[in-house]
């Protein structure tokens, strides 16, 4: 049979598409050495070679259940512990829950702290706006007193300025 036919024929089995028939042929094609198979036929020939061996393989079923071989289990060995080893065991425990506890009090600490910063930077920003507020008030009253002093020296110009044409017409 052609390689050709064979392939196709296989694409089909993988599709579940063959009749008993088509199946039988592709059995006894891969029961058959072939040294000249392509690599897509190699791939299957494992497959068909387990189903042939199963098939010619004879199982023999006992006629009495009581021919049947029961395994049997074997008990596993028992081993002492030594009183130290038994001990271990609750040191292990112990060990866990005190470093569980350091931990869980480490961050508690570290979130105390971190409190304590939040609390410090909002006080620093509040006192910083505070001053920035005072700052401002003093800044508005030395610009209010000076515009007062303005307005008086400009008065003071225009007397100086009448003495003067006073002085020139004479």
């Amino acid at each position: 049979m052609d390689y050709n036919e064979i392939i196709v024929l296989l694409e089909r089995y993988w599709e579940g598409e063959t009749s008993l028939e088509e199946e039988a042929l592709l059995r006894r094609f891969f029961s058959e050495p072939h040294p000249d198979m392509p690599e897509a036929l190699q791939e299957a020939a494992p497959l068909f070679s387990y189903f042939q061996e199963e098939i010619e393989r004879e199982y023999v079923m006992p006629e009495k259940p009581e021919q049947v071989p029961i395994p049997v289990a074997t008990t596993a060995k028992v081993v002492q512990l030594s009183p130290f080893r038994h001990w271990m065991k609750y040191a292990a425990v112990l060990l866990m829950a005190v470093g569980m506890g350091y931990a869980m009090k480490q961050h508690q600490r570290q979130e105390m702290k971190a409190r304590i910063v939040a609390a410090q930077q909002l006080k620093m920003e509040e006192e910083a706006r505070l001053a920035y507020m005072e700052t401002k008030k003093a800044l508005q009253l030395l610009a209010k007193n000076l515009n007062k002093g303005t307005d008086k020296m400009q008065k003071l110009a225009y007397f100086n300025e009448a003495a003067g044409f006073i002085e020139s017409s004479n």
